[in-house]
């Protein structure tokens, strides 16, 4: 079980923090409206009327080396600096920090920010590549600009084995596992040799524009 400090109760965090405790772990959750508190207060271990910009009042509400922390303060640059140092000076190692803007991510990623998260851009993205052609199936976004997706397999594939197709010299992707979608069967650290099927899939991890050319997309 982790500790999980999460700061700002809107959509994004209180979601978060609900979600973090249905699986079993402790979540301190903060915000200074006390109806967004009150909101929480039953799906969460600890929820608190507090500064999330204060080191002070983080620590009182047990935030010190807690293992991650989430900040989730809307449009207040300056209140996700706060918070996202405040957490840092407690030793708080991960700091996720949820932004509404590419300058507000570039500021956060500069003092400190394990990762940063645009909740609206990164489902348009998802959603775009789903939409961009049938090869994409399902993506998951794993950091900026790289992402791993299941992807069909192409016509000019089938009946080729991966080794010849040699898809981490061409496209600089790595195939991860294949899905027999007939069988409905996950083949993990595929045999490099086994020949490709129309019904089958592969799951794949690279950069997004690597990935694309895989997929064919213009």
């Amino acid at each position: 079980m982790k500790r999980f400090v999460v700061i700002g109760l809107g959509n994004f965090g209180s979601s978060a923090a609900e979600a973090l405790h249905a699986k079993g772990h402790e979540v301190i959750a903060i915000d200074p409206r006390e109806e967004a508190v009150d909101r929480i207060a039953p799906f969460v271990t600890r929820a608190v009327v507090a500064d999330g910009r204060s080191v002070e009042a983080l620590e009182r509400v047990g935030a010190r080396n807690a293992d991650v922390g989430i900040v989730s303060t809307g449009d207040d640059i300056t209140a996700s600096i706060l918070a996202t140092l405040a957490l840092r000076d407690l030793g708080v190692k991960d700091v996720y920090v949820k932004v509404v803007s590419r300058d507000h991510a570039r500021v956060m990623e500069r003092v400190g920010a394990t990762e940063t998260v645009f909740p609206e851009r990164d489902t348009a993205l998802e959603l775009a590549s789903r939409l961009s052609g049938a090869a994409i199936l399902n993506y998951v976004r794993l950091a900026s600009g790289f992402s791993m997706q299941e992807m069909a397999v192409r016509d000019e594939w089938v009946g080729k084995s991966l080794r010849e197709l040699e898809l981490p010299r061409r496209y600089g992707i790595t195939v991860i596992a294949m899905h027999d979608v007939l069988h409905d069967k996950i083949i993990s650290t595929p045999d490099p040799d086994t020949v490709l099927k129309g019904s089958e899939t592969l799951l794949v991890a690279g950069r997004d524009e690597d990935l694309a050319r895989a997929a064919g997309e213009k």
